[in-house]
């Protein structure tokens, strides 16, 4: 694809004919309380084009053989894996974290997933975080799916701040090849998704479609009640002709019911699609 003065992706002579190439996938942690099985019949029944797994304490997650299963039975992609490298997940698969992040690019492969994302180490991984940077580049050496390093925040103690992440919770510090933004993430950390998605480039490898207001608190609200420009970084991919999967990865435990919980996912579908066509409807010049 051609490509503008500033490095960026430009693709202006064929806006008005191209049909989008990201695809919209439901993370399974979406559907919490509700479990990883479940969110694949949702996935199927709301018309995602796939599901992302958070390999979490839910077995199901953790298999590989009963995913493969799920993904035929509902004719539901893994689209991608999100390794167990979160603070509650610390011992699943075991404690080892380079074992964890090889096992999750490992399943990746094997249920023909585009990505693998996860966390920088915690402060206190003093060992993994000091090798971390060149580990992720040897594995993304190694195996076919990519390593995508997302972005996270400070942690906040009343007015301090806390460091909690090493080498750092901003990626954009970093020499990483693939990244994910996550725009709760980036909401916590005071941040622009839009700047960040324009620094990263061709390093933006994958999307955690969420939304924040700014709280210590990440949030993950459905994509437009927060003050990320959540449709303005989807307008932005689809001007570059992205073809990478925007995850929805947002918090829907407050829904009473299983109709309520559709609702939003159905919400957050309805933005992505009709922000990731959104050049389609730009008339070329």
């Amino acid at each position: 694809m051609a490509r503008s003065s500033s490095g960026q992706p430009d693709d202006r002579n064929t806006r008005s004919s191209r049909l989008p190439t990201a695809k919209v996938a439901l993370s399974t942690s979406s559907v919490y309380p509700e479990s990883c099985a479940d969110a694949f019949e949702i996935a199927a029944r709301l018309g995602y084009d796939g599901v992302e797994v958070m390999v979490w304490t839910d077995p199901v997650s953790q298999d590989t053989g009963a995913l493969k299963r799920l993904s035929q039975h509902y004719g539901v992609p893994v689209l991608s894996v999100h390794a167990p490298t979160l603070l509650v997940t610390q011992r699943v698969w075991g404690k080892e974290p380079w074992a964890k992040l090889e096992r999750s690019l490992q399943m990746a492969e094997d249920l023909g997933s585009g990505a693998v994302v996860a966390h920088p180490p915690f402060r206190w991984q003093k060992e993994y975080g000091a090798a971390f940077v060149d580990g992720v580049a040897q594995l993304n050496e190694h195996f076919s799916v990519p390593l995508a390093v997302e972005n996270m925040y400070p942690w906040r103690a009343r007015s301090r701040e806390v460091m909690a992440y090493s080498p750092g919770w901003n990626p954009l510090e970093q020499p990483y090849q693939h990244v994910t933004l996550d725009f709760s993430h980036a909401a916590t950390a005071g941040g622009d998704s839009l700047a960040m998605a324009r620094a990263l480039g061709d390093r933006l490898t994958h999307i955690h479609l969420a939304d924040g207001a700014g709280s210590a608190k990440d949030e993950h609200l459905l994509p437009g009640r927060g003050t990320q420009p959540c449709g303005e970084v989807l307008d932005l991919l689809s001007e570059w002709n992205w073809a990478g999967v925007v995850a929805v990865e947002v918090n829907t435990r407050k829904c009473r019911t299983r109709a309520e919980r559709e609702a939003e996912l159905t919400e957050c579908l309805t933005f992505a699609r009709e922000h990731l066509a959104s050049a389609n409807l730009t008339p070329t010049r």
